[in-house]
This record gives C-alpha cells, structure tokens and sequence, in this order.
C-alpha cells in the first residue's frame, strides 16, 4: 500500500524518521551514559545496562489509540525496514536511520492455537507462538536484528571498517550472529565461542555456513561468556550476547506482537517463556512496560519464567521469600533444553529490576518462575508435535511450564497462555531421535514413554527375484512383482480394507 492510499491523518507517521535521545542507564548506580558507542556494563560501577529513551515523554503523549492505528496501518506498507521489528520503530531503537535497518525477515512469527485434544489435555486454551521461523530458525534474530542495525549505522557514522562482532553460545546465539554478520560481509566479521559437544549438529552448522570462526572450548556456556566478556573488556571487539543492550530492545518485539494479535486485549493473557541467560525475559517484560506506560493496552498480562530443574538459578532466587534473599549462580546439569542451560544469567540484575517495576505497576504480582522436570520437557515437546505443532525443547519447556503454572494456580482456567516456542524442532531433532530410540544419557533424567515413541518400519518384501536400488532401477515384470508384494505387505500393517 502506497503512502497516499492511507487516510490524510495518519500520513506522516507511517514512514517515521530518526528522533530521540538514547542513553544507556546503569541498573545498579543509575548513571548514564551516552549510546553513540557500544557499552556492556557501567564504566563507572560495572553495573548491568538497559537502554533508555530519554524522549520517552513524547511517546506516552501520544494517545494509546494514536499509536494502535499507527501499527496496525503500517502492517500495510511495503517498506522493508518496517516490516520485521521495526514496526514499532519509535518503542525500540528510534535512532537508527531506516536505511541503516538490517531485515532478514525476521518477527511476526505466528500465534498456533493448540488444537481441542492439546487444549483439553491441559485444561486452558494457548498458543504457541512459533520463534523457530524466524530467519535463523530462533528469536534470537529478533535481537540480532536491532544489535546489527545499531553496529551497521555505528558502522556508517564513523568510517568504521570490518568491526569484529563475538558472542558465546549454545547455539541459537551463534546461528543468529553470524547470519546477520555474514549479511554485512563489507563491515562485520563474526566468530562465535561454543562449549564442546554441548551444541546440536545442526545448530553447529548454522555458524559454519555463514562462514563464522566457531571456536569450541572446554566448560558450559557460562565458560565461554566469561571468555567472551574477558575479550568485550580488553580487545575491540562487539559482543553480541545479550549482555549487549541493544538486543533486549529487539527481542522487546515479542511483546508488541502479542499485543497487537489480541487487539492489544492482553488482560486475560499469560505470556511462559523459558529463561535461559535472561535477556527475553526481561525483553518481554520490558516491552509490555513500554506498551502499558504509553497506553497501548490497558492491563499488564501474566509473565512465567520456566526453568529445568537441571538449570534453576531463577527459579531458586523466587522460592526464597526471605527480604534478604540473594542470588546464587548455580551449576548446571545436562538439559535437553541446551539455550536455557544457563547457570549464571548475565541478565538477572534486569530480571530484578524489571520485576519489582512490573508488579509495582499492575498492582499485585504478575511474574512469577515456576520449575520443571527434564522429562517433563521431553515428553511436552514430542505431545506438543504429535498435536501439530514444530515446538522445540524449549518449546516443550514452556508446555511443561504451563501445566505446573495451572496445577499451582498462577495460571486459571479462563486465562489464555502464549508458549514462546524460541526455536524451530528441526534444530533439536537430536533429542527426539534419541527419546525414540532410547539412547538418553542417564544425566539427563530421562525415560521415554513408549505411547510416544516412534521409529521407522522397514518393509523388505520376501522371496523376490530382484530389488530396486540407486542406480539399478527395476522395470517390466520384476517392477511390477515388487510393486506389488510391497503394497500388499504396507497394506496388512496399515491394517487397510480393499475396495469393493
């Protein structure tokens, strides 16, 4: 839809042009600090940033209603650079000139309502809503995209030359960074740190073929985001994790369209998302704030963080009710969860921060941690897809999180959840070959249910003169015996009726 097709007075903010006064605000002494240069924590006390749009005043001036049709009209325009995240432009990273934008087709990933059987399993109506087909198959490019987008005009601005971006990972972050690295080919170059065998196959291709430096070392992630961070502060390098505050300002997205695939109707919701270093977490949080604060939606939904016991550090510091509560890293276990297999979350101060402003501001509690099991989350991802879903481990954790919200009544029966399906199955086929074929580690405190199971059955039928094979096909009769000894026997165990 062209800008002259659009009614007169919504005209001039479709297309919107760069505003704003962006600082970073440290969580821990308040200080700020000008965002013309990338910063991972406060050069005055080491505190944890977030960003903050100083002209945040103009923004909540603007009537809620105001920006509801703004959004819901620039959904119409054929302007790459507003079409993933930055559709909400002005809430995420105002600064950023539109030509500057990186869009790989990443947000507004669909909301799948689960079918009646799934619904009546677990007693409330949900949705997954599937990050797995974002660009690099997770919503970590939700992120990426505003980090590469800052690093590509930060780039521009200054006569920058081939900027080296690094991250740490368990997988997800490493496909994301250098998918969007390798789309500026000219200014950024990515390497990526993974803990050795602690990463899928087919996440450790994903950096691989985006022509990324993998490098493997010992430990877990929290190995690797020690060393990444150890690099952040001694070397020119940009990290990309999301200690990097300009992703959490991406990943706020997940929010937004929320909001605005329930018309902005979000009081009934809640929103289970697995917690892993616990950047989307506080995105999400942030982002429905942000929507609050400006009048976009009235009421602030439900938000379940879901930990595996195997990885609970958020989970722990929740359950103790003490004032003088203190959070404590924890060491992890094998998860088949592996993104949320985070000991010692670099955003837990934000989760804090967050949480207090979040409850503070509905009025009673609406953030709450629960806890599950790693066969909980095996057995919810292979009945999430035995039900038509493309749920991944983590996607499973948020099925499993859902059903121990309900049974402890964070979650009512007239609520209707939303389950953060953060990656596409595929990613994590691994472990449903290995549920299936029962080969699962005995650290992962796992043991197939074998309704669930499901294996290949090979059809060879008997006493054939010949079989097809690659390269040596059949024809004639011997084509026709196969044909039809084959059919025969894939009928009788099928258990299939002739016709009449």
């Amino acid at each position: 839809m062209k800008i002259n097709d659009f009614p007169e007075p919504i005209r001039d903010h479709m297309i919107p042009s760069p505003s704003g006064d962006m600082v970073y605000r440290c969580l821990t002494c308040e200080t700020e600090h000008d965002s013309g240069k990338l910063l991972y924590t406060c050069p005055r006390c080491g505190g944890v940033l977030l960003l903050h749009n100083k002209n945040s005043e103009t923004i909540e001036s603007t009537p809620g209603n105001q920006w509801r049709e703004i959004f819901d009209y620039r959904r119409m325009l054929n302007i790459p650079a507003l079409k993933g995240i930055f559709r909400y432009y002005e809430f995420i990273a105002p600064i950023i000139p539109l030509d500057k934008i990186v869009y790989l087709g990443e947000g507004h990933t669909p909301m799948i309502a689960a079918n009646k059987r799934l619904t009546d399993m677990m007693g409330v109506r949900f949705y997954f809503k599937n990050d797995g087909l974002n660009p690099s198959a997770s919503f970590k490019d939700r992120g990426m995209a505003c980090a590469l987008s800052y690093i590509n005009h930060m780039a521009a601005a200054n006569n920058l030359d081939r900027i080296l971006a690094i991250c740490a990972s368990t997988g997800d972050t490493s496909a994301s960074a250098a998918l969007y690295a390798a789309y500026l080919e000219e200014s950024v170059a990515s390497a990526v740190l993974l803990p050795k065998g602690k990463v899928t196959p087919q996440q450790l291709s994903q950096p691989l073929g985006s022509g990324a430096v993998v490098i493997q070392i010992p430990g877990v992630f929290d190995d690797c985001m020690k060393v990444v961070e150890e690099l952040a502060e001694t070397y020119h390098v940009a990290l990309l994790n999301s200690k990097n505050s300009w992703r959490i300002l991406g990943q706020e997205s997940f929010s937004y369209e929320i909001c605005q695939d329930f018309d902005y109707e979000v009081a009934d919701k809640a929103i289970l998302v697995p917690i892993g270093n616990a950047g989307n977490i506080t995105a999400i949080m942030s982002g429905f704030i942000k929507f609050y604060r400006a009048g976009l939606i009235e009421n602030l939904p439900k938000i379940v963080g879901v930990q595996s016991s195997h990885a609970d550090p958020v989970f722990r510091y929740y359950s103790d009710d003490s004032p003088e509560r203190v959070f404590k890293p924890v060491s992890v276990r094998p998860s088949v969860a592996q993104a949320a297999m985070i000991g010692n979350p670099v955003s837990m101060p934000r989760v804090v921060n967050l949480a207090e402003e979040y409850n503070k501001l509905a009025g009673k509690r609406r953030v709450f941690v629960v806890q599950v099991t790693e066969q909980e989350i095996m057995d919810a991802m292979i009945t999430a897809n035995r039900n038509g879903n493309i749920a991944c481990t983590q996607g499973g954790e948020s099925m499993a999180g859902l059903a121990a919200a309900t049974t402890r009544g964070i979650i009512d029966p007239e609520d209707i959840a939303v389950l953060d399906s953060t990656a596409h199955a595929l990613k994590f086929s691994m472990f449903q070959d290995m549920y299936f074929s029962g080969r699962f580690d005995p650290a992962f405190e796992v043991t197939p249910d074998s309704s669930l199971k499901n294996e290949p059955v090979d059809v060879v039928p008997e006493g054939l003169k010949a079989y097809p094979a690659p390269g040596s096909p059949l024809d004639g009769e011997l084509l026709q015996e196969f044909v039809k000894a084959t059919a025969d026997r894939v009928a009788g165990l099928l258990k299939l009726s002739p016709k009449s």
